[in-house]
């Protein structure tokens, strides 16, 4: 007997320009949604879904199964500094920035 590996049932999908791995149960860090914590949210945009060891399905560009998936909370991602610096000019300029993200519990695919 095949023992089953912990990846051996995920989706691609992709949201906000980006593309993400769909893990049933995981949650996951995404761009910014305009929905609120607590609803649930469909993904159409799915690029692939593997369901077993020799099941795999490819989208050309997309798949007709969504995920779904439900908001946990919305939040801000860790600060990036940019620093821009020109030598011999006394010329620094020091800025921050916080993507803000939304945090969702992947149900099913």
């Amino acid at each position: 007997m095949k023992q089953e590996t912990v990846f051996s049932r995920y989706a691609i999908f992709q949201t906000g320009g980006k593309q993400y791995q769909a893990l049933e149960g995981k949650t996951i860090a995404i761009e910014k949604l305009d929905q609120k914590a607590g609803e649930t949210v469909q993904f159409d945009d799915v690029l692939l879904v593997k369901k077993a060891e020799g099941d795999v399905k490819i989208g050309q560009p997309f798949l007709s199964t969504p995920v779904k998936a439900t908001i946990v909370k919305h939040m801000k991602g860790p600060k990036l500094v940019v620093f821009k610096f020109k030598r011999r000019k006394k010329s620094r300029v020091k800025r921050g920035h916080r993507q803000p993200m939304t945090i969702v519990r992947i149900e099913s695919f």
